[in-house]
C-alpha cells in the first residue's frame, strides 16, 4: 500500500503514543497523529485540548481549540484557567505534542514571526498556550516537516522553551519536566543526546537517506551510532487515518 511522506510522519508520531498518556494537543499534525493513536492501539488516551475538553473523542478534526466537535465528545469541558492552572502547571499531563514553523537543534520552538520583529518577514499565528505546554507537560512531542526554513541554526523568535543552550540549560531556568523528548519529521525520527540535549536521529523513514537529509536541516545533523530504518505503515493505520482526513473533509469542506 503507497503512502506519503506526509502519512509516514503522522504514523510514526502516533505510535510515540501510550495508551494511558494524558496528552495536550496542538492543532494540525498533532491533533491527527493524536486521533490516530486513538483510533488504533491507544483507545484509553487522554486527548486535552487547549479549549478546556477532556477525554474528547473527535470524529473529525478540528479546525480549532474552538471546534465545537471537541466539546461534543469531551468527557467534560473546563474553564481555560483551570485547564492551565490545575492540570497543566498542575504536573496531570504526561505529554504536549506540538507543531513548529522554525525549530532549532535543542528543541526550541518558533510560532510568532519569521525575520526581524517589528519588521518580520512573515507573522505567524503566535504561541498561544505552546509557551506554558512547552514548560510543563512531563515530556514533549514535535512534528514537523523537514526543509532548512523550518530546521534552522537559530530560530528568529524564542516562543517556547527546549533545551535552551543545550546540557543543563534547561534545568537552569528552572524547569523541571524533560521538555523535548522526540522530533518525528517526514524523514526521520530524532531524539535528543543524553548531555547536550541535541537533537541527533535514531531512526529514517523508508527510502531516506543521509544526503536527503542534509538538503533538508540547516545544522551539522547528529546520528546514533546504530540508526535504524522506521518501520513502514502498516494497512491498518493507512486506513484508519486516510478514513479520519475523509471525515475532515466532509465534515469541513475543501
Amino acid at each position: 500500500m503507497d503512502y506519503t511522506p506526509t502519512e509516514m510522519m503522522t504514523i510514526a508520531a502516533a505510535r510515540t503514543l501510550r495508551n494511558e498518556d494524558v496528552c495536550f494537543v496542538g492543532i494540525g499534525a498533532p491533533s491527527a497523529a493524536c486521533n490516530l493513536a486513538r483510533l488504533t492501539h491507544a483507545p484509553g488516551i487522554t486527548l486535552i485540548y487547549e479549549s478546556g475538553t477532556i477525554g474528547t473523542k473527535p470524529d473529525f478534526l478540528p479546525l480549532s481549540i474552538g471546534d465545537g466537535e471537541l466539546s461534543e465528545t469531551a468527557l467534560t469541558t473546563v474553564p481555560v484557567v483551570e485547564m492551565f492552572r490545575y492540570w497543566l502547571q498542575g504536573g496531570r499531563i504526561s505529554v504536549g505534542f506540538l507543531g513548529a514553523a522554525q525549530l532549532d537543534k535543542f528543541g526550541n520552538i518558533n510560532t510568532t514571526i519569521v525575520g526581524d520583529y517589528d519588521n518580520p518577514k512573515v507573522r505567524l499565528p503566535g504561541g498561544g498556550g505552546a509557551p506554558e505546554i512547552a514548560a510543563s507537560c512531563g515530556e514533549i512531542f514535535i512534528t514537523t516537516t523537514q526543509s532548512k526554513r523550518a530546521l534552522v541554526e537559530k530560530i528568529d523568535f524564542f516562543t517556547s522553551m527546549g533545551h535552551g543552550k543545550g546540557g543543563d540549560d534547561r534545568v537552569a531556568h528552572g524547569l523541571k519536566t524533560k521538555g523535548p523528548t522526540r522530533l518525528i519529521t517526514d524523514l526521520a525520527i530524532w531524539e535528543p543526546h543524553r548531555e547536550t540535549k541535541e537533537f541527533q536521529v535514531v531512526s529514517l523513514h523508508p527510502g531516506t537517506t543521509r544526503e536527503m537529509m542534509a538538503d533538508t536541516v540547516a545544522w551539522d545533523i547528529l546520528y546514533v551510532e546504530n540508526v535504524i530504518e522506521t518501520p513502514p505503515p502498516r494497512d491498518e493505520e493507512l486506513g484508519v487515518l486516510r478514513d479520519l482526513h475523509a471525515r475532515t473533509k466532509a465534515a469541513h469542506g475543501s
